[in-house]
């Protein structure tokens, strides 16, 4: 599907951010831009399949080398 390009420490981080984000839209009720709290979306579905599609346009990678 696509390829691996986010790093364990760099999956858990968008893991976290986006489980808060997610956390401020329902814990948020009232807010009157709620909405924009689903923005965590993306963060949590680009740790969650370790890959994140602007890493792959810009040819980057945070995954350590393998070794030969």
């Amino acid at each position: 599907m696509f390829k691996k390009n986010v790093g364990s420490v760099d999956r858990a981080l968008r893991i976290i951010v986006g489980i808060a984000l997610l956390l401020g839209f329902f814990l948020n009720a009232d807010a009157s831009y709620r909405w924009l709290y689903l923005i965590g979306i993306v963060p949590l579905v680009t740790g969650l399949m370790s890959s994140c599609p602007a890493y792959s346009i810009f040819g980057l990678s945070t995954c350590p080398l393998k070794k030969d």
